[in-house]
């Protein structure tokens, strides 16, 4: 009881200080599994360490590939990459790479390939636990240090996004000895685990200097950073994981600013900006956020595709989005956005039909009995589905959903958890019994390899790598994301993406429901924050975020 008392008397006290001049308080509606830089996938992860950490390349709002710890993005128009033959005699490319000069870690260490090696030893052991694209991470097969600021990687294969693939760093001076020691157990032994305010772990504008788990993370200026000096001195994460309650956290002025990346639903701002644009400003942005169900196909109804098929016409999703997000969130058909430039309109789209659904499960062998449907042995069509816990707008859908199904006889139990379990445990060991509703953050032309891949099953024999939570096993599949990362010629590559999403849509490995539009809520005196629209969050650029007239 003394812990918990200490801890909201510790988050009171960070709430005030949030109203000083230059500190800054977000408010998150998840807290993350851990802060690692290459192991944890989740949205607050990236959030929180967008303000502290600094990858080799991301990209920026324009859509494309730029360096933040490199000289020049490598490209085969400008010398740094070229297309080399393998020992195999298969085609790869070999991309050199230059660090800038004013790099140092948070406590005074300056950042070298040392620190390249070591993020490319972690990103490809397989020893290493919950490495998220840990087979598509090995197709830089070597990296080659050529002196403390140049290294060379060479990819097993000409990937088309080999732009992306250059390893990040990880602080070698600290980090190294820890990972040698022991892979397998490194994700729970790594000090951005046991002591994550260690100011040597970060290289961004700031680092991490209070930590309160489920509660609030602190971070204040890091004074080893040489790039633009951030406005604010101290940034305030406070996890609210009830969106309800996050309403009343940023009104009562404990929270400054909710970022669209994991903040209110849709329907949430638009109802708070009708009440408060007086003080708030609300700015939506559509990003390339899929919000779908994954299917479990260990589950013996969803392993049989008519049953996938028969959901999709139960939805009446258009009604659905109209209802709740007041049509700002469009429906989805596959799973690429219409925004991206691989987007293909002509796939199967599965309008609202109960008729077409039931008659559907009848095929795959289904009769209605007392109002539920049953298959032939005698098991009721019953579906668990789960969700973040205290997200109110999936709430909601889960209700309607629940509701539209019933019509088909299907029956739907909620079942939800909180973030970091659902995210942490939940899925990464596929231990949802059968549909799980949360959306990917896809990067502009991004092939769902890790998502969809028969080899990115997650799974004990391979330390739970990978992201293919659904189980999908299709050869036909496999084949098209492999072509993918190999064609080089842009038509011709945009034509495989065509076949992978009618197939997609056809074989629903997941449901599509939505692409999701952000809604960030911040206070007039708040400039400077530009929403990017893909899986790189806007924290990236938080040096350029500003007060004005506060």
């Amino acid at each position: 009881m003394k812990k918990t008392l200490l801890a909201v008397a510790l988050s009171s006290s960070l709430l005030s200080a949030a109203t000083i001049a230059n500190d800054l308080s977000l408010g998150i509606t998840q807290f993350p599994s851990n802060l690692h830089p290459v192991i944890d996938s989740m949205t607050a992860n990236s959030l929180i360490m967008g303000t502290a950490f600094r990858d080799m390349v991301a990209y920026n709002h324009d859509w494309q590939s730029f360096c933040m710890l490199c000289t020049e993005t490598p490209a085969l128009d400008n010398g740094r990459a070229e297309k080399y033959t393998r020992e195999d005699g298969t085609l790869g490319i070999k991309l050199t790479v230059e660090l800038k000069d004013d790099l140092y870690w948070g406590d005074g260490t300056p950042i070298t390939t040392k620190d390249v090696l070591l993020s490319h030893a972690v990103l490809t052991d397989p020893n290493v636990k919950g490495i998220p694209g840990l087979e598509s991470n090995r197709i830089m097969e070597k990296v080659v240090a050529l002196d403390d600021k140049t290294f060379e990687v060479y990819l097993n294969k000409a990937h088309f996004k080999y732009r992306d693939y250059v390893p990040s760093v990880l602080p070698a001076h600290l980090e190294e000895a820890i990972y040698r020691e022991d892979p397998t157990t490194y994700d729970r032994r790594t000090l951005y685990v046991t002591q994550p305010t260690h100011p040597g772990l970060y290289n961004g504008p700031f680092r991490i200097t209070q930590i309160s788990q489920g509660s609030f993370i602190t971070l204040e200026r890091n004074s080893h950073w040489k790039g633009q000096a951030p406005d604010f001195n101290r940034l305030i994460f406070k996890v609210v994981e009830n969106t309800a309650a996050l309403e009343a956290h940023l009104l009562s002025g404990s929270v400054d600013y909710v970022p669209g990346e994991l903040g209110f639903s849709i329907e949430q701002a638009l109802q708070f900006e009708k009440r408060h644009a007086n003080r708030f400003t609300v700015e939506y942005a559509p990003g390339l956020l899929y919000e779908h169900l994954d299917t479990q196909m260990d589950n013996p109804h969803l392993a049989i595709r008519e049953v996938r098929q028969a959901l999709m016409y139960g939805m009446n999703r258009e009604e659905l989005v109209n209802r709740l997000f007041e049509g700002r969130q469009p429906v989805a058909h596959s799973n690429v956005h219409p925004l991206d430039v691989t987007f293909f309109d002509g796939v199967h789209q599965y309008q609202y039909d109960p008729v077409k659904a039931r008659q559907l499960l009848e095929k795959a062998g289904y009769t209605l009995r007392n109002n539920v449907m049953v298959d032939k042995e005698g098991r009721p069509l019953q579906l668990e589905l789960m969700t973040t816990a205290g997200n109110r707008s999936r709430e909601l859908v889960q209700q309607v959903l629940q509701s539209q199904w019933r019509q088909i006889g299907v029956r739907v139990q909620i079942n939800n958890q909180p973030a970091r379990v659902f995210f942490g445990e939940t899925l990464n060991q596929r231990k949802h019994q059968a549909l799980a509703m949360f959306a990917w953050a896809s990067a502009p032309e991004s092939p769902p390899l890790t998502t969809l891949h028969s080899a990115q099953i997650p799974s004990a024999e391979n330390n739970w790598a990978g992201q293919n939570y659904i189980g999908y096993n299709n050869p036909e599949m496999d084949a098209l994301l492999e072509k993918i990362e190999v064609e080089l010629d842009d038509e011709a590559r945009h034509q495989l993406f065509h076949k992978m999403q009618s197939l997609y849509a056809e074989d629903l490995p997941a449901l599509p429901l939505y692409f999701r539009s952000d809604s960030y809520v911040m206070p007039k005196w708040l400039k400077g924050v530009r929403p990017t629209g893909h899986k790189y969050p806007s924290t990236l650029w938080v040096e350029e975020w500003r007060k004005d007239g506060a």
